[in-house]
């Protein structure tokens, strides 16, 4: 648990990350792009199940209202938001196909040879 400009926050901080933008995607999923520069996949529906303060984003209208407000996404013009940090936290790593190109292209010219990756945890 951290505060930060006077709001308790539950979990650890993560030091000057904010969110830069939104895009709104269907069935409740967020894509979000964080300060750090990564692009990472938010599921809004996994809030249902953390209390009733986010039950308005059952509705796919409400969840439609997202927006980046000082450095967070808040929903229903402020009436949902949720800190960056948690965002984060709570989010997957997203890449497109042509990122996934780029990288496989940049290791070939480098000369290295593709290791076997391990899958998230």
């Amino acid at each position: 648990m951290y505060i930060k400009d006077g709001v308790c926050y539950a979990g650890e901080m993560v030091p000057n990350i904010e969110v830069s933008g939104i895009k709104i995607l269907q069935d409740g999923m967020l894509l979000v792009e964080f300060s750090t520069g990564e692009t990472r996949l938010f599921d809004v529906t996994s809030l249902l199940d953390k209390g009733s303060a986010f039950a308005p984003l059952s509705e796919e209208s409400a969840r439609q209202t997202a927006k980046v407000t000082h450095g967070f996404v808040s929903w229903l013009d402020g009436q949902i938001d949720l800190a960056p940090e948690t965002l984060y936290a709570e989010s997957y790593p997203y890449t497109t196909h042509e990122e996934e190109a780029y990288a496989a292209w940049n290791l070939a010219v480098s000369g290295e040879h593709f290791k076997q990756i391990e899958p998230l945890k």
